[in-house]
Formats: structure tokens, C-alpha cells, sequence
């Protein structure tokens, strides 16, 4: 893969891309909330998936493009139901004709607010096809009911005796951010968060994992990991 990569984006910059053996990202930041979309091309097929269509649907759309000379996507996942996520939704939906995919808890809210169709309604463990790959879903309940993240785990080297999976990467909307959780109302929502994040997240996936928020900077859960207890006793 090549090691220039940051994850550093403005609003009004170009997009950064980190090529691995089989899947490409682009991150691109858009819209006033300064939102995280994230294309991800199947290096093989040259399938395309993009998260969070946030805002600004022809700065989605040259994403797209820099993927396909064809503007071929095949899908778009929304992380979670919240309005600076799904700005751009039905736009970039009516040109490209892409499937959409959510949260089953959210798909509701997402299909009433953006005025589209929400394909496919995703639970914790579903797998996400995306060309010759495929993308774990993994269900954080808190910021939002139907709240979910994507993980993305390289191929191992086969011929390599004992090898280790692949490194991790983790699309996580605004669940996990570099500092802690994403925001909730309190009380058992910020508990429900925590524990997901906790067993489904920091329990399944090791410290080389590579966070990627739906704002800001991306971060590792090695960096985040010794922050756990802090987390739980100051509530947010």
C-alpha cells in the first residue's frame, strides 16, 4: 500500500487516497459541517460503495468519478440517520441509481427525511458485498438507534505460514471519533454506545486498526484504546 496517506481533508481541498492490495479509499470532506464521505473502489471489479453521501452532490459525484471514468456506483451507506449525513442522498442517488443501505433502526427515518428508498436494511454481522470484497457490519447503538460502522479487513498473506489476518479498517460514522464516543442524549444511550464500542469494536479488533470518522481526523484504536475508563466516568 502507499504510505502517504494522512486522512487530513478540507472542504475545499482534494481528496486523500490510501491504496491497499485489494480496495481502494478516497476521503473527501464536504458541506458546512465539514462531513467525511469516503468512496471505496474494489480494485479488482472496480465496484464502488459510498459512505455517508453528506452534502455538496457534485463534489460526491467528481469523487466518483475519480474512482470510474464511468461514474459507476454501486451503492451507498448511510452510517446513521442524522441530517448532515444524508444532504446529498437523493441526489447522488437520481444520477447514479446506486442501491442504498442503512441501519435497519434508522432506515425508516433516513428513507422519510432524504425522500429515497433505502435498499437494503443492514443488522450487526451482516456482510456488505462490494465487488470480489465484502464489508462486516457492526451495529452501534446510541448516537442514533440504528447507528453502524463497516469493517474492512485486508487479506492475509496466505503463503505465509501462521500469518495474521490483514490489518483492520473501520468506517464508524460518528460513533468514534479520535477522543472518544460519538454524542448521545446521556444515560442508557451513552451506556448502549459505550458497551457496543467496548465488545463489538475494541474487544473484536486489534490496536493497528484504522479508525475513520464521518468528521475530522482518523485515528487507530491502539491510540484510543487506554482511554476506555476515562470515557465511562466522565459520560461522554
Amino acid at each position: 500500500m502507499t504510505m502517504t496517506y494522512t486522512g487530513d481533508v478540507s472542504p475545499a481541498g482534494p481528496a486523500d487516497v490510501r491504496e491497499l492490495d485489494a480496495l481502494t479509499i478516497r476521503k473527501a470532506s464536504v458541506g458546512p459541517m465539514d462531513n467525511n464521505a469516503y468512496l471505496l473502489t474494489c480494485r479488482r471489479s472496480g465496484a464502488q460503495l459510498l459512505v455517508d453521501a453528506a452534502a455538496d452532490p457534485d463534489r460526491l459525484l467528481a469523487l466518483i468519478r475519480e474512482g470510474s471514468r464511468e461514474a459507476r456506483l454501486d451503492g451507498i451507506l448511510t452510517t446513521h440517520r442524522h441530517h448532515d449525513h444524508i444532504g446529498a442522498l437523493a441526489s447522488v442517488v437520481a444520477v447514479t441509481g446506486a442501491r442504498t443501505h442503512a441501519g435497519v433502526d434508522d432506515a425508516h427515518a433516513i428513507a422519510d427525511a432524504a425522500g429515497v428508498r433505502v435498499d437494503g436494511r443492514l443488522r450487526h454481522g451482516s456482510m456488505l458485498p462490494l465487488g470480489d470484497l465484502a464489508l462486516e457490519v457492526v451495529a452501534l447503538r446510541g448516537h442514533t438507534p440504528g447507528s453502524i460502522a463497516l469493517v474492512y479487513r485486508e487479506p492475509s498473506d496466505a503463503r505465509a505460514p501462521g500469518a495474521s489476518p490483514g490489518r483492520a479498517h473501520l468506517f464508524t460514522g460518528d460513533s468514534l471519533f479520535p477522543g472518544g464516543p460519538g454524542r448521545t442524549s446521556g444515560g442508557p444511550d451513552f451506556d448502549s454506545l459505550m458497551d457496543d464500542l467496548e465488545q463489538r469494536v475494541f474487544t473484536a479488533l486489534p490496536d493497528d486498526t484504522w479508525v475513520y470518522p464521518g468528521h475530522g481526523r482518523d485515528t487507530t484504536l491502539g491510540a484510543e484504546r487506554p482511554h476506555l475508563a476515562e470515557w465511562r466516568a466522565r459520560r461522554w
